[in-house]
């Protein structure tokens, strides 16, 4: 990292990171999601939280002992090898691009209460490509601009979503709340319903440690930033939650389509909360799709490294595996085009349910990696100091991301493990492909080789008789 283009993420940045990729746009919906449950769902939310400190916990410790780009992939391929570490980076590659693909549908919405009109297919097509191409360029760019507007939408978002949750408080009335358990049933059954919506709230956790590679002194600043982002996160989206709730009536926040905006007016009344809360989504998007476009390079370019994905996925300039951006890019525009000229809803709502289960992966393989160092005892991986420490979070961190596995739903589980599947064939042709490669190495070196010393067992054998051999001394 030579360029003026290129600059390592510091502490800072890299918790920006986390917090940008783990907050993007469904934070605006969230407290309608899960008002129907009442609030028992901030309960939920407690418990997922917890969880996801865990996991975050896990990373950093993991990344101390493997501070390269790649996170999850380096893992699991150093805990239970190639097979894995591909999965791993399969699923996660998938899950990126695709989710891309979401997020720049969701940000149209947002942008035409911003710049009302008259709305056309092609009009909301060319914005959702936008969306998606604005932060590929920053990424081109280098890695000092992946900061910069990192940073920058982070604290642009982080404001007003901190400002609605801690002014809602002053207006809070208790009266809006509606009963701790709605919908009937047990409140451990409407826990874990509301859990269901918020499961993914926290995917995006792993984003420093995926890009260990460009952090500045990762063995220190990948765990912090990880949990310096997981908690920021937490605070934004429990806060923002309980405010909505307080400020906004129950029967009203159950059917409402934008809950930010209801609290908005109903602190400060008017309609010009509307504007505020779009503003503040597409900006939180805007820099999700940032961060996401850079974590969709991070995990092939570090599989490429190990001949486990093609290998332009290895091309590298200022810091960024941009064939790696290309190609994400590619395909999230294929898959929003598909969206809005073909009208294939259904195509895209089973890609979107294939991410929500692939997001579950890298982390399974990761949690066990940590396990799996831990109970075998390898010194240079364990802290034996901390070994109960380490494997109590590592366990809870692998229960909850098994917890989001049964949370994804069939549909999700069926669809992501069909997906999943298909890159074994992926898989069988990279590896077929790298062992030709290294046969073909091997009989080069061979044929330059001499001959190895014989063993204890083995004769020497004799050199042939020459004519122009030395004569014997005695």
């Amino acid at each position: 990292m030579n360029d003026r283009h290129t600059r390592r993420f510091g502490l800072g940045t890299a918790t920006c990171l986390v917090m940008g990729n783990i907050i993007g746009g469904g934070i605006f919906l969230l407290p309608a999601s899960v008002a129907p449950f009442g609030t028992v769902s901030l309960v939920a939310f407690g418990v997922l939280t917890i969880g996801a400190v865990a996991l975050a916990l896990v990373f950093g410790r993991l990344a101390e002992r493997h501070p390269d780009t790649g996170g999850p992939y380096v893992y699991a391929r150093e805990a239970f090898g190639d097979f894995a570490g591909f999965l791993s980076a399969w699923s996660y590659w998938t899950m990126t691009w695709v989710s891309n693909a979401a997020l720049a549908v969701a940000i149209v919405g947002y942008v035409h209460v911003l710049l009302p009109g008259h709305p056309s297919g092609g009009t909301d097509l060319a914005i959702a490509l936008g969306a998606l191409w604005l932060p590929a360029l920053a990424n081109f760019a280098g890695t000092r601009y992946i900061g910069l507007v990192q940073t920058i939408s982070t604290v642009l978002k982080f404001i007003p979503l901190l400002f609605i949750a801690v002014v809602g408080l002053f207006f809070f009335d208790p009266a809006n709340l509606g009963s701790f358990h709605e919908g009937g049933g047990s409140a451990v059954g409407g826990m874990s319903a509301a859990a269901a919506i918020l499961l993914y709230s926290y995917v995006g956790v792993e984003s420093a440690a995926m890009s260990a590679g460009e952090v500045s002194d990762p063995e220190r600043n990948v765990g912090r930033a990880t949990v310096l982002g997981t908690i920021g996160s937490a605070v934004v989206y429990l806060l923002g939650t309980v405010a909505v709730f307080g400020t906004v009536a129950h029967d009203k926040l159950v059917k409402s389509k934008a809950p930010f905006s209801d609290a908005v007016n109903a602190m400060f009344g008017g309609h010009w909360g509307g504007t505020v809360v779009a503003l503040a989504a597409v900006v939180s998007i805007i820099g999700a799709l940032n961060g996401w476009t850079l974590m969709s390079a991070q995990s092939p370019y570090a599989a490429a490294k190990d001949g486990l994905f093609p290998a332009p996925f290895l091309t590298k300039r200022r810091g960024v595996p941009t064939f790696g951006v290309l190609a994400a890019g590619v395909l999230a525009s294929a898959l929003t085009v598909l969206n809005y000229l073909t009208g294939a809803g259904g195509v895209f709502e089973i890609l979107v349910l294939i991410t929500t289960f692939s997001a579950t992966v890298p982390y399974l393989l990761a949690a066990g990696a940590q396990v799996y160092f831990l109970l075998t005892g390898r010194r240079d991986k364990v802290r034996p100091a901390h070994f109960a420490r380490d494997l109590t979070l590592a366990l809870t961190a692998f229960g909850f991301t098994f917890w989001l596995v049964a949370g994804a739903g069939y549909a999700a589980i069926y669809q992501g493990v069909l997906f999943l599947f298909a890159g074994i064939l992926v898989y069988a042709f990279m590896a077929a492909r790298r062992t030709a490669r290294r046969a073909e190495a091997e009989t080069a070196d061979g044929a330059t080789t001499a001959p190895a010393t014989p063993g204890d067992h083995e004769e020497a054998p004799r050199p042939a008789a020459s004519a122009a051999a030395p004569p014997r001394t005695t």
